[in-house]
């Protein structure tokens, strides 16, 4: 029996776990801390990600290692490549960690990106201030993610602050400068690559974020089909280039018609977790296939599909579960602030029972504001 072992403990490798196990694979997980959530389904081995001596324990109990987030350091990934395969590569997880790498790699390929500049001091700062313009958001090269690790500035004596805030991390973690989109829509396409470079992808998503936290996913988006086939391409690029194998998530911005990139999550995705109940094949399975070899799943949608992210704290299932096309996800979390706990899936076979059934669970829930600009695009489509 194959044993794929994870590095990391959270709720993407829980949910990888739980859809290996039609295909009657074992599973192996490394984190940091003991109550990590994937533990309640999977052995673990709980360690630093820079021991060697934990990283050894865990390469010799399994046949093929993965990650389910992007922060494990590059070098424990390129360690483990000398004693079990590892998919995606150490490359591909490098290039993603630090934002200057990944930037840069999107301008190679001709995938439009908003202008940037690296900042290792404040001059270097201000004078990125003045070719990039205002407004702008300064962030970390590294480890930021849901919003953290980044400080908008809207006129240029914002600086100041912004290097307060950030400025001690040039040294270590490095910034860029990116220039401030201002978006009509933020969207995702989930894709997945084979080891024989096979390559599939979902259909193109649209996101809601709050306070830079993913809250709503709804999918198919409503976009032309030739905007869709762009993203798509783009997605393709970024694979080929890599040599990726696995899933992982190119997120778009979206003004007057014309696609940004903004990140690339080298692993199974927020915004595709409707895949689960929504489509052939949901991330999870096909990313497993990937990295064991096998043939890929089709990644057709069934019907349409809204995933509301709970943060902080679980609501109440009731609402949800009384849904026909109603599924939850209880990641087996403590509350805290700011934590994803859990996420819902309604998936219906057209747009407006979907909307309908947004507005049931939103007005049950009070969570109005979370669902109405998902029911409004939903509602738009047969307007």
């Amino acid at each position: 029996m194959t044993t794929v072992g994870i590095l990391g403990g959270g709720q993407l490798a829980r949910m990888l776990a739980l859809s290996g196990a039609p295909l009657g694979l074992r599973f192996l997980v490394m984190d940091t801390a003991a109550d990590a959530c994937a533990g309640q389904f999977a052995p673990m081995v709980v360690g630093d990600y820079r021991d060697e001596a934990a990283l050894g324990e865990f390469a010799s109990r399994i046949d093929v290692a993965t990650f389910d987030f992007e922060n494990v350091p590059a070098e424990s990934a390129r360690w483990l490549t000398a004693r079990v395969p590892v998919f995606p590569s150490p490359r591909a997880l490098a290039t993603a960690q630090d934002r200057l790498a990944e930037k840069t790699l999107f301008r190679e390929l001709d995938i439009p990106v908003p202008e940037f500049a690296a900042v290792t001091s404040r001059a270097d700062l201000d004078a990125a201030i003045g070719a990039i313009g205002t407004p702008c958001i300064l962030k970390t090269r590294r480890l930021g993610y849901d919003g953290k690790g980044q400080f908008r500035i809207k006129v240029p004596a914002d600086a100041a602050a912004a290097w307060d805030a950030l400025g001690a991390q040039a040294q270590t973690v490095g910034l860029i400068l990116e220039a401030f989109v201002p978006f009509q829509r933020e969207l995702s396409v989930v894709s997945v690559r084979g080891r024989d470079g096979e390559f599939r992808a979902w259909p193109l998503t649209e996101n809601w974020h709050v306070d830079g936290v993913l809250s709503a996913s709804l999918a198919p988006a409503s976009v032309d089909a030739a905007l869709a086939a762009t993203a798509i391409d783009h997605a393709r690029k970024l694979a080929d280039a890599l040599d990726y194998v696995g899933v992982f998530a190119l997120e778009l911005f979206c003004r007057d018609g014309v696609l940004l990139a903004n990140e690339l999550a080298p692993r199974v995705h927020n915004s595709g977790h409707w895949t689960i109940e929504g489509s052939e094949t949901s991330q999870f399975q096909n990313h497993l296939r990937a990295v064991l070899g096998l043939p890929l799943g089709e990644p057709r949608m069934l019907g349409h599909a809204c995933m509301l992210n709970w943060i902080g704290a679980m609501p109440d299932a009731t609402a949800v579960l009384r849904e026909p096309a109603g599924h939850w996800h209880d990641y087996g979390k403590a509350p805290r602030a700011g934590r994803k706990v859990g996420h819902a899936t309604l998936r219906c076979d057209d747009p407006l029972s979907l909307a309908d059934a947004l507005a049931r669970v939103g007005s049950a829930l009070g969570r109005e504001a979370q669902v109405a600009p998902v029911i409004e695009r939903l509602r738009a489509r047969n307007a």
